[in-house]
């Protein structure tokens, strides 16, 4: 085989390898390196995405298909990498590495536990985005989402159960969805290969196959909006980061809801541009979830609930991007994919530190904890100036791309609210800012310290990366332009 090939087996590989491994040695030992082995097979993995993102634009292919244990032939099943698919699976090594520097502090029980399902879950993500057909991609979904269900629930707390069971219930409803409008493709189509699904299902002389060509798209989205914790499919989310630890809700705002939702819908999408139908549906989907989150987010006190609505918010920005079915918006979306990854770890690293150092997460208990936390006070500043879409941080390049999508396709209303929808992402996050970290002191935080160890580094190396990322943007888009991309 050749390296790319080595690469790409790479990322089914390394997590199984991880799993036997640390369910093979002595327990007391695996207990002292798990996390460890999670962090390196993230760092491998974003090392081998790079990798084969720039051989990929060395030889200048679109794709690289390879099997694991039979030979390929034309228009057979196969897995495939593809320039958009390693900067995901990058995004997904790159919050699943911030999320074991979190749990070495967090999680001092069930380690193997957590290790386990982690790499389930960067097994099913990483599946997810190298299938070419949709019952596959069906398939490792629900890898991802049994993975998040059972994370979620890991420490059996009360809430973290009743978070759990909202996901569980909310999941086996978006299973449902996508299935039937899986059979109802698969009847018309004989195939459920991307190479054989396309538009033409929806030009069809009966008028019955026309109507159930619609409908199984109706189910899809909406099975897919049940993922992506888009408004009116998102009562699960809050709940369920609220209740998880912080380092499981980094993976599940970080990458999961975009890995499992945003992802379909980019698949979907793709197999069936040029109907105005699915723009329209998607935009829709895109205001509501921006305006509604971020009003919800300003009715919030806990930390992790103003994130989580946060992100209901933002996937609305990158619903919308999808929504204009152009390569300006695409390429939004999967640079906000990116920015949304960082900065949110980053608010949900910041909410690690606060908690342990605080004991609490309600922002009406705390106050003037700038000069006691400085470190996590500028990472929370970094963050939620990218999160609103301020220059020159990373957040800002992928808003700028998205709403320009939407003027030049003629969308300059939703344009428009996108636009403004920023004052209100803004207006939560400083009232955050000021509750949490401006103010009195209260008497109680008196001696209080800033955190240390893995959270302060993870703090500090996802504020590095929204500078570095918002100030070498301009640089990625002249190489996108070069390869003639824009």
């Amino acid at each position: 085989m050749s390296a790319m090939a080595y690469i790409a087996v790479s990322f089914l590989v390394v997590p199984l390898v991880i799993i036997i491994i640390i369910n093979l040695i002595q327990r007391d030992f695996a207990k002292k390196i798990c996390i460890y082995l999670a962090g390196a097979s993230a760092a491998i993995q974003m090392a081998s995405s790079a990798v084969e993102f720039f051989m990929l634009s060395a030889n200048r292919l679109h794709e690289y298909r390879f099997t694991l244990l039979w030979n390929m032939e034309e228009d057979a099943e196969h897995f495939g990498v593809t320039s958009l698919s390693l900067v995901v699976m990058f995004c997904i090594g790159f919050v699943s590495f911030i999320s074991a520097l979190i749990a070495l502090r967090t999680i001092d029980k069930r380690k193997i536990y957590y290790v386990n399902l982690l790499m389930t879950l960067v097994l099913g993500m990483n599946g997810m985005v190298i299938v070419t057909d949709l019952f596959s991609l069906y398939v490792f979904l629900e890898i991802v989402g049994i993975s998040s269900f059972v994370l979620i629930a890991l420490f059996r707390s009360e809430t973290g159960l009743e978070g759990a069971f909202k996901y569980l219930v909310m999941s086996a409803l978006a299973s449902i969805f996508i299935l039937t409008g899986l059979s109802l493709i698969f009847m018309q189509t004989g195939s459920l290969l991307y190479s054989k699904i396309g538009s033409n299902i929806l030009i069809a002389e009966d008028g019955t196959k026309q109507t159930l060509a619609y409908v199984a798209l109706i189910f899809l989205i909406s099975g897919f909006a049940v993922k992506t914790g888009a408004v009116p499919f998102h009562s699960w989310l809050p709940d369920a980061h609220q209740s998880a630890d912080t380092a499981v809700s980094i993976l599940l705002s970080g990458i999961v809801i975009k890995v499992a939702g945003v992802y379909s819908f980019i698949v979907l999408t793709d197999l069936f541009k040029n109907v105005p139908a699915i723009n329209t549906v998607l935009a829709i989907l895109g205001i509501l979830s921006i305006i509604t989150g971020a009003l919800l987010a300003l009715r919030q006190t806990h930390f992790k609930r103003i994130a989580a609505y946060s992100s209901v918010s933002q996937m609305g920005y990158i619903l919308l991007g999808l929504s204009t079915g152009s390569t300006l918006g695409l390429v939004g979306v999967v640079a906000h994919i990116f920015n949304h990854a960082t900065f949110k770890s980053a608010l949900f690293a910041n909410a690690a530190a606060l908690h342990e150092q605080t004991g609490t997460l309600d922002i009406d208990e705390m106050g003037g904890l700038q000069s006691r936390m400085p470190v996590t006070g500028f990472s929370n500043i970094a963050a939620f100036l990218s999160t609103a879409g301020i220059p020159p941080f990373a957040g800002f390049w992928s808003k700028l791309l998205i709403i320009m999508a939407l003027w030049n396709r003629g969308f300059r209303v939703f344009a428009g609210i996108a636009l403004f929808s920023s004052i209100l992402t803004a207006a939560y996050y400083l009232r955050l800012q000021k509750k949490v970290f401006f103010g009195k002191l209260p008497d109680k935080y008196a001696d209080l310290k800033e955190i240390g160890g893995t959270v302060r580094f993870a703090e500090i190396i996802l504020t590095v990366v929204i500078i570095a990322a918002g100030v070498c943007f301009p640089l990625a888009l002249l190489y996108l332009k070069g390869r003639g991309i824009l």
